[in-house]
């Protein structure tokens, strides 16, 4: 299990991937069958950590497809916690982004499952089962959308750029609740947008849509595969101090790389105010 700095991998077998888009595939239309229902409700640790019986069942259709494939693999999921493995492979599952989301009825959420080799990045998927989506990006090879070659924005600075953003789910007691960071850069941007998924929100960077991404605290899962979408579409990734992405303790700042240091430069500017 990976527990340091992230790293990217080679090219992995074919095989990874079509299992990977499969799964993704298959539990998006789980939840796109059910968007709308009403559902079971409860909390993880916090009123504001939702979970829903469609999370459980989302990973367990991707996590029983890798089980299938490749028994000998880890896996990291959400839900279920940490299986260990005897190869040198660890898929990492997000089968329910956005759940709040889900769970009031608007149509933001997404599939992520990422594939590390021997502790680096090596796939990543990412499925948006409203607007039938699939982001791909293999270390080395690029990052497409259903087939079509991902770029990160070109936008030179912050003035220019449209960001994203989120908040912890434990926000009302969090000592970084990302409040001050929000309210300082939308003074600097143009917008921040916080669409309620940082797995959709990560996807948007690598597709140009937003020109960067920073959120303080988050699960592997929820940033795994985006990081290596938005680096294989040529773009910057980092903690939000500036060094290297650790999944074992993960925050994010994302973007292309003309704009990457001016955005580091100005979250370390609301840090050193606290």
């Amino acid at each position: 299990m990976s527990s340091g700095a992230v790293v990217f991998s080679r090219p992995v077998s074919d095989s990874f991937r079509e299992v990977a888009v499969a799964a993704a595939r298959q539990a998006g239309a789980f939840l796109r069958s059910r968007f709308g229902a009403r559902h079971q409700v409860s909390y993880k640790g916090s009123p504001t950590d939702l979970v829903t019986e469609m999370d459980r069942g989302a990973e367990a259709i991707i996590v029983d497809a890798i089980r299938a494939h490749f028994p000998g693999h880890a896996i990291l999921a959400e839900e279920s916690g940490a299986r260990p493995g005897s190869e040198p492979f660890r898929w990492i599952v997000d089968p329910l982004d956005g759940t709040t989301n889900y769970a009031h009825g608007l149509p933001i959420y997404g599939v992520s499952i990422a594939l590390e080799h021997d502790g680096a990045l090596a796939l990543g998927v990412v499925y948006d089962p409203s607007r039938e989506e699939c982001f791909v990006a293999e270390a080395g090879r690029g990052a497409a959308l259903d087939g079509t070659p991902l770029h990160v924005s070109s936008a030179p600075r912050l003035t220019e750029s449209l960001l994203g953003t989120s908040y912890p789910n434990d926000i009302r007691g969090a000592p970084r609740n990302n409040l001050a960071e929000h309210a300082a850069l939308m003074f600097r941007c143009r917008s921040v947008r916080s669409i309620g998924s940082a797995v959709l929100g990560l996807a948007a960077v690598a597709a140009g849509r937003l020109d960067g991404y920073w959120e303080q605290r988050l699960g592997a899962w929820d940033i795994a595969a985006g990081a290596l979408l938005i680096r294989e579409a040529g773009g910057t990734v980092t903690g939000v101090a500036g060094g290297r992405l650790d999944l074992g303790a993960p925050s994010i700042a994302a973007a292309g790389p003309r704009l990457h240091p001016e955005l580091i430069e100005a979250l370390k500017e609301v840090a050193t105010e606290r």
